[in-house]
């Protein structure tokens, strides 16, 4: 059976989440709905279960454009061809205290409000590997004319290049080769979406 979940997190009074989560926990006839208070580290671990030790997997991510009907669609059917129930398509909503943060304050720029989509693919049989990553590339193909050109660092796949890189770093890109260079001439801290020194 395959799903769509909706996590909220709201770090206001209890009354306030309550008021502003009302029209969502109102909506439609979900199969379970639960929402209540809990410990920070609890909410940052609800989906630690979902990607058990020994699991193999590849990932792709971008930001959108927008996330308008067409794109919704274009979601639902790549997911619905999905080849593994470990698999989801995940959009994440940036906004709030992330987008107060000066493009150039750290080396993370994404500070514009809006959403980034993450194809995390999972699965448990080595010989599924290669039905998994082809189904993952072509979704990602599928909704790359919503992509714009930032990326997040923490969600790339190996076979990202080192266009990649740049991007997840965009305007500050260069600040950072100027600090790789001065520190880490002979790029031994490499093993890594890698800032080449110059």
């Amino acid at each position: 059976m395959k799903l769509a979940a909706l996590l909220v997190f709201h770090t206001g009074s209890i009354d306030e989440a309550e008021a502003e989560l009302k029209p969502l926990l109102e909506f439609g006839s979900p199969l379970m709905s639960q929402v209540g208070p809990m410990p920070y580290p609890t909410m940052n671990t609800l989906l630690d279960a979902g990607y058990p030790k020994g699991a193999l997997n590849y990932w792709k991510s971008s930001f959108l454009e927008s996330l308008d009907d067409e794109l919704i669609e274009l979601i639902v059917d790549a997911f619905a061809a999905t080849p593994s129930i470990m698999n989801a398509i995940l959009v994440e909503f940036f906004h709030g205290a992330v987008t107060r943060v000066g493009v150039s304050d750290t080396p993370v720029p994404h500070r514009e409000v809006g959403y980034n989509v993450l194809i995390p693919t999972e699965w448990l049989d080595p010989a599924d590997t290669e039905k998994n990553i082809t189904w993952t590339r072509k979704a990602f193909a599928a909704l790359e004319p919503y992509f714009v050109s930032r990326r997040w660092l923490n969600y790339f796949s190996d076979d990202d290049a080192a266009d990649a890189v740049r991007a997840a770093y965009g305007p500050n890109y260069e600040r950072l080769v100027e600090v790789k260079t001065k520190y880490d001439p002979d790029n031994v801290f490499h093993l890594n979406h890698n800032i080449e020194p110059r």
